[in-house]
C-alpha cells in the first residue's frame, strides 16, 4: 500500500451556497461540510467551483472565518486565492490564514499572458509572503495559461510549496507530472481532472480535486481507498459511475453553466440552493427540467453518497 503523504486522499472544490440575495448561506456551508466530514473528505472553499473571483471581499472574509471558526483542527481547510494585484493578493492570504487557513491555493494572475520566468517569480512572492504551505493550482480553462512543469520543479523545492492541483486536460502532461512527483515525500501531486482521477490515482497521483465530489463525496473516498487497498476493480467503477453523474451536469455546458447545474442537483439532495452569482445565471426552465429527469433516472441505477 502506497503511503500518503500529508496533502492527499479526496479535496473537495467546494461549491460556494448562496441566498437569492447574494449573500453566503452558512446553514448550508455548514451541512455541506458535515458532509465532507462524514465522508472523509476535505474542503476547498474559493476555488474555481466555489465561484471564488466572483464573491466580494466582505463575503470572502465572512466564509472564511465561519469556516475555520467552525472547523479548524478537525479537517485541513483549502481556500483559494485568484486575483490580478499582487499586493492584495498577499493581503488577501495573510488574512485567510489570520482566519484559519491550512492551506492557500493560488491560481496566476490571469489579465496579462505570462512567461515562464514571470509565473515562478509570482508564486515566488506569494510563498515568500505567507506563512502556510501554498499549492500551486495549474487550471487553463480559466487562466489561459499552462504553467511549465519546469517551473512547477522549481517552485516544488521552496519550502512553503508543497503541492501541484493539475486540471489541466492533457494525458500527456498528467503522465510526466505524476511521474515526476510520485516519489517525492515533500510535494504532493492532486488530479483536478476528474475524469481521470482513477487513472491519475492508479499511476500514483496523491490525490484528487473533483467538484462532483460536492454531490457524491463517498464515492469519491470510496475510489481513493480502493486504489490505496489495490482493488482496482472497484476504483475504476466508482469512475465510471460518478463520470455517469458528471456528464448530466457538464455535458454541452460551459463552465459557468455546468456550475449552476450542479447546484441544481445540490438541491435536489437538499445540500444547497440554486443562486449562483453575476455574471453567471441561472439554467433555463426546459434544461432545470431535463437535468432533473436525468438525475432521477440516474439514480435508480445506481447509488450516489
Amino acid at each position: 500500500m502506497k503511503k500518503e503523504k500529508k496533502y492527499s486522499g479526496v479535496v473537495v472544490p467546494m461549491l460556494t451556497p448562496l441566498n437569492d440575495n447574494g449573500s453566503i448561506d452558512l446553514t448550508a456551508v455548514e451541512k455541506m461540510i458535515e458532509n465532507f466530514l462524514a465522508k472523509e473528505v476535505f474542503p476547498f472553499i474559493l476555488g474555481t467551483t466555489g465561484e471564488g473571483p466572483s464573491i466580494s471581499s466582505r463575503e470572502k472574509r465572512r466564509f472564511v472565518e465561519f469556516t475555520c471558526k467552525k472547523y479548524s483542527g478537525k479537517t485541513i481547510i483549502y481556500v483559494g486565492l485568484s486575483g490580478n494585484c499582487v499586493e492584495e493578493s498577499i493581503e488577501s492570504d495573510k488574512e485567510f490564514i489570520d482566519l484559519g487557513a491550512d492551506v492557500i491555493v493560488s491560481v496566476v494572475p490571469s489579465y496579462f499572458a505570462l512567461k515562464p520566468d514571470q509565473i515562478q517569480k509570482y508564486f515566488e512572492t506569494i510563498a515568500n509572503s505567507i506563512s502556510k504551505p501554498m499549492i500551486i493550482y495549474n487550471i487553463t480553462a480559466t487562466t489561459h495559461m499552462s504553467i511549465p512543469l519546469e517551473v512547477v520543479e522549481k517552485l516544488s523545492h521552496h519550502p512553503n510549496i508543497v503541492a501541484l492541483k493539475d486540471s489541466e486536460r492533457d494525458l500527456e502532461r498528467l503522465d510526466r507530472s505524476i511521474e515526476m512527483f510520485r516519489d517525492r515525500e515533500d510535494f504532493s501531486h492532486l488530479i483536478g481532472w476528474a475524469a481521470k482521477s482513477f487513472y491519475g490515482l492508479s499511476k500514483g497521483s496523491d490525490g484528487l480535486v473533483p467538484s462532483t465530489g460536492n454531490i457524491t463525496p463517498g464515492m469519491f473516498k470510496k475510489m481513493y481507498d480502493s486504489v490505496l487497498k489495490g482493488d482496482l476493480v472497484t476504483a475504476e467503477r466508482m469512475q465510471i459511475e460518478t463520470d455517469r453523474l458528471a456528464a448530466i451536469y457538464q455535458s454541452n455546458k460551459t463552465l459557468g453553466d455546468s456550475l449552476a447545474a450542479a447546484k441544481i442537483i445540490m438541491e435536489e439532495f437538499n445540500l444547497c440552493k440554486r443562486f449562483v452569482l453575476p455574471p453567471l445565471t441561472s439554467l433555463e426552465q426546459m434544461t432545470e427540467e431535463n437535468l432533473r429527469k436525468e438525475l432521477n433516472d440516474l439514480k435508480k441505477q445506481i447509488d450516489l453518497y
